[in-house]
C-alpha cells in the first residue's frame, strides 16, 4: 500500500478509561506518524483513508500463548469423553505426529484469519508437528506474511521419545530462528514442552542456543501437579528453581500454563524478568490453580492472556474479570482494574516490543500500528472523560477493521483477498483427512 493510512473522526482509547473523540490519525511505514484532532488532518492525494465516524480506535490484541494447530486436531466430543488430561495430551501428540507441512499450514491459514477477525495482531504460537519440524514452522510463517499478522512460534519439543528425536526437533527450530530474526512480522522462538517431559540434556541446548541467538524461549512453566510430582521425583526440584538453575528464565522467557506455583516461585519467577501467559479459564477450574493465578497476578507484572487454542480471547478476559474480583475481595489485589489492564494491554505490549523492538500498546505518534477499529461509538463522561465499562463495550463489539504493521488486513469485517468460509472449508477438509489416518471416531 503506498501513501498514507489516514483514519478519519475516530475516537482514541486510552488504558484509563477515557477516550478522545473527533480524532484524526496518521499512519506511516508501520508506525503511528501522527495523532491531532480531525480537523488539523487533511486527506491528501494518494492517501487511504478510514472514515471511522466516530468509533473507538485502540491497539490490536495480543494472544500471549496460543495452539493454533494443537487447538483444532482432537474431535471436540473425543476430547471431552477423555476424562484425564494426560489421556488428551497423549491422543493429541499421537494425531500431532501424523501432521504434514501442508495441514499445519491449512489450519493456521484457518485459525490466524479467525485471529484477524477478532482484533488479534500479535500471535504467540506453540506448534507441534515432530514428524516434520522445519516444514510446519515454515509454513507457519508463510501464512502469517500472506495475511498480514504478526507470529512468534517455536515448536513443542520434548525427550519422551528419545534424545535423538529430541535434539534434531531442537536444532530444526534453531534454524527457523535463525533465518527469522529481522522479518517485519514473524519472529522464531525455541520451543519446549514443559519440565517434566524434558530432559537436562535438552533443556541446556535450548540455554544455550537461546543465548547464542538472543531467541524468545516459550515453553509451559506448569502444566499441573502431575508436572510438579513428576519434576520433583525424577530431578529432586520444583519447576522453577530448576528452570532457573538451567538458564531459561529471564527477559526472553515466555512461560505459560503457570497452573501450579506457589507465591515463593512466583516471587522469584517475577525477578528474573520473565514474561508469563495466563489462561484464567484453566486457572479458575480448581481451588489450586486459583491461587496460582493469585500468586502470579498480586507478585509478577510481565503477564499477559493467552487462549491456550482455545476459545476467543475475550473470553480469557471476562474469566480474568471474575478470578480478579475474587482476589480484590480478599484485600490482596487493591486495584483489579489496573491488573485487568495489565493483562489485556500493558502486559502484552511489553511482550509484542520485546519481540519487535518497537513500541507497542497504545495509540500515540511512534508506537506500532498495529491497531483496530471498533464498531463501537464511546460515550464519555463531560467532566472526568471516563468512557463506562470501556473493556466490556469492546467485548460486545465487532471488529471492523484490522491493521497490522500498518497495513490493513480486515476492512468493515472482511479479511482482505480471502474467503473466510473457503478457509473454515479447507480446515474442516484436512481435520477429516487427520482424523481418519489417526482412526477416531
Amino acid at each position: 500500500m503506498e501513501g498514507r493510512l489516514l483514519l478519519k473522526n475516530c475516537a482514541v482509547f486510552r488504558a484509563d478509561g477515557r477516550v478522545r473523540t473527533g480524532m484524526a490519525l496518521v499512519v506511516q511505514d508501520g508506525l503511528i506518524h501522527r495523532v491531532a484532532p480531525d480537523a488539523e488532518i487533511p486527506v491528501l492525494p494518494g492517501d487511504w483513508e478510514v472514515a471511522c465516524r466516530g468509533r473507538l480506535v485502540a491497539p490490536g490484541l495480543v494472544d500471549c500463548h496460543t495452539h493454533l494447530v494443537g487447538g483444532q486436531l482432537l474431535p471436540p466430543t473425543g476430547n471431552f469423553l477423555l476424562r484425564t488430561p494426560d489421556s488428551r495430551q497423549e491422543r493429541r501428540k499421537g494425531v500431532a505426529s501424523l501432521l504434514t507441512a501442508g495441514e499445519v499450514e491449512v489450519l493456521t491459514r484457518f485459525a490466524l484469519a479467525r485471529a484477524l477477525r477478532e482484533g488479534i495482531t500479535l500471535v504467540v504460537e506453540h506448534v507441534e508437528a515432530p514428524s516434520d519440524v522445519a516444514g510446519a514452522l515454515a509454513a507457519q510463517a508463510r501464512v502469517a506474511e500472506q495475511l498480514g499478522i504478526r507470529l512468534a512460534t517455536g515448536h513443542i519439543t520434548h525427550s519422551l521419545s528419545g534424545d535423538e528425536p529430541a535434539m534434531a526437533c531442537l536444532e530444526a527450530n534453531a534454524e527457523f530462528v535463525r533465518r527469522y530474526r529481522s522479518h517485519p512480522l514473524v519472529r522464531g522462538a525455541l520451543g519446549f514442552q514443559s519440565s517434566h517431559s524434558c530432559e537436562d540434556s535438552l533443556l541446556r541446548r535450548v540455554s544455550a542456543l537461546s543465548t547464542e541467538l538472543e531467541a524468545p524461549v516459550l515453553f509451559h512453566l506448569a502444566e499441573g501437579e502431575e508436572d510438579l510430582a513428576a519434576t520433583y521425583s525424577r530431578h529432586g526440584k520444583r519447576v522453577v528453581p530448576r528452570l532457573e538453575e538451567l538458564g531459561l528464565l529471564g527477559p526472553r522467557t515466555i512461560a505459560a500454563r503457570a497452573r501450579s506455583i506457589d507465591s515463593g516461585e512466583a516471587v522469584r519467577l517475577a525477578a528474573t524478568g520473565a514474561f508469563v501467559a495466563l489462561s484464567p479459564r484453566a486457572h479458575l477450574t480448581s481451588e489450586r490453580t486459583a491461587e496460582s493465578m493469585e500468586a502470579v497476578l498480586t507478585r509478577h507484572h510481565l503477564v499477559g492472556l493467552g487462549t491456550s487454542g482455545h476459545g476467543s480471547l475475550w473470553d480469557e478476559v471476562l474469566a480474568a474479570f471474575m478470578g480478579l474480583m475474587r482476589i480484590s475481595r480478599t484485600g490482596r489485589l487493591p486495584d483489579p482494574d489496573g491488573a485487568l489492564d495489565q493483562l489485556l494491554v500493558s502486559g502484552p505490549a511489553e511482550l509484542c516490543t520485546r519481540l519487535f523492538h518497537a513500541p507497542s500498546g497504545r495509540v500515540v505518534e511512534g508506537y506500532l500500528a498495529d491497531l483496530v477499529v471498533y464498531d463501537y461509538v464511546p460515550s464519555a463522561d463531560p467532566e472526568t472523560g471516563h468512557s463506562p465499562h470501556l473493556i466490556g463495550q469492546l467485548a460486545r463489539s465487532r471488529v471492523a477493521w484490522t491493521i497490522v504493521n500498518g497495513r490493513v488486513a480486515v476492512r468493515e469485517g472482511q479479511l482482505l483477498g480471502t474467503d473466510y468460509v473457503e478457509l473454515a472449508t479447507a480446515a474442516a477438509a484436512a481435520l477429516a483427512s487427520i482424523w481418519s489416518r489417526a482412526h477416531l471416531g
